[in-house]
């Protein structure tokens, strides 16, 4: 079975104090599930000359993502950790096949022995999270799964790698217990603590789950966690504002050596996801986890569409489903809109899917009509955007 790695590269910013493991706290992901990215080479000189981010994780071994810097990558950029992918509990069989123990023989057999292995984990590994003290992973894996992990990483001396995120676990009332603002907290009876913020609720689940197997004194590494900067009309909780509330809120506390409450004075290595937005991704929120638009400007700051004035644009909303969008397609079609720009050869044909010719067809469809909100209605499958879903030479009329 082919395993599709995962590689943690350390940047040595030349701009600043280059960061040393012992001092490294916070990195980001580099993900690429879109067809609208600077290419890796500029990326890269970007990330060096423009930020002072020290460490990014990439989700492949495509060596184009660093052009100038073959392998071995002596020097610059320099390999410190790999992992396998994230597990999927539900094939048991994938996960003992693409372990950390089998990639790390692999390693052993190329005489590669300064390469950290481990494999990134959603909380789903855990059957109980709430309170945290309670924290156990799932019934049979725990012993048949990850105790055999977690002793191939204290034998190895390497990192447990899970993937916290907050975002999919608030509602209406925990939100600000989410974004680490003031708050309540939220108290486990067991141990008497008060919660004040998510993030260290799930990871204290997590460290009790370790703790109830054997492996308390095994490290913790945050593969990933972040906050969306958009989603959809009206969703509680996602805004640049937010976004930034939370990715903000989490480095000074990941930097802070405050630990958590079952976890003191520790400083968890923390990979924010994403560095950019990913424009091929399901859903509006997915698409928007990114630190930096593929303009390489933030998403923080002023959006692309800030100067448009009332401009708007029909798309999707991220439940519709692909028979409700082709419907749309042709309906569209057939109303005498030109869609010549999503058929073959078209400046928006490609990506060739149902849901991103959808888009183009509906907000062609809503500006051709006046532009009223019920010409965006398509049986409750569209949605009214304020950003611009134009991308390289397709361009959206508003």
């Amino acid at each position: 079975m082919g395993v599709t790695l995962l590689l943690l590269l350390t940047f040595i910013n030349l701009n600043s104090v280059s960061l040393s493991t012992a001092e490294f706290t916070v990195g980001v992901n580099y993900g690429r599930v879109a067809d609208n990215l600077p290419p890796p080479s500029q990326v890269s000189q970007f990330i060096i000359t423009q930020t002072k981010i020290n460490h990014v994780k990439i989700f492949d071994a495509n060596p184009d993502q660093f052009p100038n810097h073959p392998p071995p990558y002596h020097g610059f950029p320099k390999m410190s950790s790999l992992s396998s992918p994230p597990q999927k509990l539900n094939e048991s069989s994938s996960v003992t096949k693409s372990s950390p123990p089998g990639t790390k023989q692999s390693f052993h057999s190329a005489n590669v022995e300064e390469i950290q292995v481990s494999t990134p984990h959603s909380l789903g590994i855990l059957s109980v999270s709430d309170p945290p003290s309670s924290g156990r992973f799932r019934r049979v894996y725990d012993r048949v799964i990850f105790a055999p992990i977690l002793e191939f990483h204290r034998q190895t001396k390497t990192p447990f790698m899970v993937c916290p995120y907050p975002y999919f676990g608030y509602n209406e009332k925990t939100l600000d217990y989410a974004l680490f603002k003031p708050n309540g907290g939220v108290l486990d009876k067991a141990t008497g603590v008060n919660y004040t913020n998510m993030f260290d609720a799930q990871m204290d689940a997590v460290y009790s789950a370790m703790k109830r197997v054997g492996y308390g004194d095994v490290d913790i590494v945050v593969a990933e966690t972040g906050w969306p900067s958009a989603g959809n009309p009206n969703q509680l909780g996602v805004s640049v504002d937010d976004a930034a509330s939370y990715n903000g809120n989490l480095m000074k506390h990941v930097s802070s050596s405050v630990g958590t409450p079952l976890m003191p004075n520790r400083t968890f290595e923390t990979f924010i996801f994403s560095l950019f937005n990913e424009n091929l991704k399901v859903g509006v929120s997915e698409q928007n986890f990114g630190l930096f638009r593929p303009d390489l400007e933030p998403t923080t700051g002023p959006s692309p569409s800030s100067d448009t004035g009332t401009k708007k644009w029909c798309i999707p909303k991220e439940e519709a489903t692909n028979d409700e969008l082709q419907a749309n397609i042709d309906f569209v079609c057939g109303s005498g809109v030109d869609c010549k720009p999503i058929q073959g050869g078209g400046p928006c044909y490609e990506p060739d899917n149902v849901r991103s010719h959808a888009s183009y067809a509906m907000n062609a469809y809503y500006q051709a009509h006046g532009r009223d909100d019920f010409d965006c209605d398509f049986s409750n499958t569209g949605f009214i955007s304020s950003s611009d879903p134009s991308y390289e030479e397709c361009s959206y009329a508003a």
